[in-house]
This record gives structure tokens, sequence and C-alpha cells, in this order.
């Protein structure tokens, strides 16, 4: 007989754990005010669901607006050590909306993990009047002990979105995160999980990524990358300030297809030859910006500009340490 395996809820805070001191308000409430355990607790329906049971571990409890980089690394090492463990079928994240989508292309890349790890959030507080976090949580950790579930998921208003794609397209509606033109993975109907086309995902390719958590220098010493938009009468000026400052690289939010305006373009060519690495994304919301073979900088490969710079300030930490100045990284 199989056993049920445990299913470890990690929490970060957020508005699933926000209140106000207004009964029944959607906004104006104050975030990260609950603890993990007690929204477990407000949840009673999870314990058919997580029949192994769940163990709840507080990482941090703030606004997703302020989400840092030692709150990804921290939550990595607890992922890598949790889906470690033979006796853990999945990671359930409780995260506030506004970066989750960060978080999760974060951990995707440097876990890859084969096991489930789902963000887990709510639009309401835990205060409103009908609140959406508790239905959230309970759909989390079905996704979570979903035996054909893997990789980095978020699982929102009944749909389940992966890591790539996911963004937040909306700032007050329940269903306000999106996968644009892709779609979501699939769906939670009652306590199964049905996967678009009743196929699930592939599982990640194998690879080293995983090993990247342990390498990872401290927060102090990665990168610096920032984005900038390219828009109408944009002067260059944020980027020539930038390279003063010594920044390492940076993601160009592009119009269309990867169009730089062109004095953006002039102080992004006088950057490079500073040494800043130069990568371009779309503002586009839906699809993908179709890089062009003679484009004067490499594109992020259909990622969003957020996503985008996740992806740089990696390389360039993998650039570094394969290069032995892991000590150096980021360092002017």
């Amino acid at each position: 007989m199989l056993v049920a395996k445990k299913i470890v809820l990690l929490g970060t805070g957020g508005t699933i754990a926000g209140t106000s001191a207004v009964a029944g308000a959607n906004t104006g409430y104050i975030a990260a005010q609950i603890s993990v355990e007690d929204l477990v607790k407000a949840v009673p329906a999870l314990a058919e669901a997580a029949p192994g049971g769940l163990v709840c571990e507080q990482i941090a409890q703030i606004d997703s607006k302020d989400m840092a980089h030692s709150i990804w690394l921290k939550l990595a090492r607890h992922c890598e050590k949790h889906l470690a463990d033979p006796d853990v079928q999945g990671v359930v994240i409780t995260h506030g909306t506004d970066t989750l989508e960060e978080t999760a292309w974060f951990l995707q890349q440097v876990l890859n993990p084969a096991k489930p790890v789902v963000l887990c959030s709510a639009m309401r507080p835990a205060t409103a009047l009908v609140p959406d976090g508790p239905q959230n949580l309970l759909d989390s950790v079905i996704v979570a002990g979903e035996p054909t579930a893997s990789g980095v998921l978020c699982v929102a208003a009944g749909e389940i979105h992966g890591a790539r794609e996911v963004s937040k397209q909306h700032p007050l509606r329940l269903n306000a995160f999106s996968s644009g033109d892709i779609g979501p993975l699939g769906w939670v109907e009652g306590a199964r999980v049905r996967w678009t086309r009743d196929v699930p995902p592939e599982p990640p390719v194998a690879s080293s990524s995983a090993r990247l958590v342990e390498a990872l220098p401290e927060p102090d010493l990665w990168p610096q990358v920032e984005i900038v938009m390219s828009h109408a009468g944009v002067s260059g000026a944020f980027v020539r300030v930038l390279t003063a400052q010594g920044v390492d690289g940076i993601v160009v939010a592009a119009t269309g297809n990867g169009t730089v305006h062109e004095a953006l373009e002039k102080a992004l060519e006088a950057a490079e030859q500073e040494g800043v690495l130069v990568r371009v994304a779309s503002r586009c919301a839906e699809g993908q910006l179709l890089g062009e073979p003679d484009a004067r900088w490499a594109s992020a490969n259909g990622l969003s500009p957020v996503k985008a710079r996740i992806s740089l300030m990696l390389d360039l930490i993998d650039d570094d340490l394969a290069s032995g100045e892991e000590g150096e990284v980021g360092v002017d």
C-alpha cells in the first residue's frame, strides 16, 4: 500500500495573510499579518487534501512588493532541502501577487524541480467578506499532491499556470493571473486536477541547475541588473546614470518586436562599451519577441522584462562562477 507523502507549506506573507480594520473590505488592508500555521487552521479541508500531513514553516512575513533577493535565496534553500526528502510530495509557498511571477521564475531557474513547487496567493485579504485565499490554498495543496505535477506552478482562481508564462494582468479581479495566448496548464476542479487536453505538462528536463542553489553567493554579491523602458521621447538618461553607477546588466522593455528608440539605443551602445550586458524583451503582454539574426542585442527568448532580468542576473552569476571569480560577483 502506498503511503501518503507530506506537503510542505512555506509562508512569505502577502495579501493571503492580510487583514483590514474595516470588516469585509477588499482593499485598504495590511498584507502579511497572519502566520502560515493560522492560514492552515482556517481551512479544515486541507486535512483531507493532504492525508500525509502538512509541514508549515514561516520563511518571511512581507508584502510581496518588498520582495528581496535574500528571501529568494532563503526560499530556494528551503525548497531544495524539502524536495530532496523522499517523504515530501510537493511544496506550497504562500506569496503576495505583486511579484509572484518573478519568484516563480527565479525558483524554476535555480531548482528546475521534478516535484511540484506551487505558489499560492490571494487578491483579497483574509478578513474580506468573501476571501479567495482559503480556496486558493486548498487548490494549491491539491496540485502539490498531484503525482503528475512538476516544476514551479502558480495556482489561483482555479487555474494552474507555469512559471515561464504567468504574469499578473489585473490589479483587482480574482483571476488576476494569465499566461497570455499560451493559456493555463490546467485547472483544479473539485478535488482533482485537469490538465489542458487532459495531458500533464512535460516534466522539467534533467539538468545541473539545481546545484546552482548551493553555489549562489550571498545576495549582496549578486550582479546589479536593471530594467529600462523604450517609449516615446525617452532620452537615455537613466541608462547613463546606471552605467555611471557600475550596473552589470540592463534589460530593455522594448516596443513591439524588440524595437528601441534611437536615443535609448545610443545610450545602450555607450553602456555596452563600458562592459554592461544588454538584453532585449518586449513590452507587449502577449506573444513572444521574435529575435532577428542580425539584431544588435540578444533577445530574452520570449521572457517578460522582469523575468528577463532574473535570467540575465543568473547568467552573469554563472559566468563569474565558471571563471572562478565568485567572490567578485556584482562588485564594482
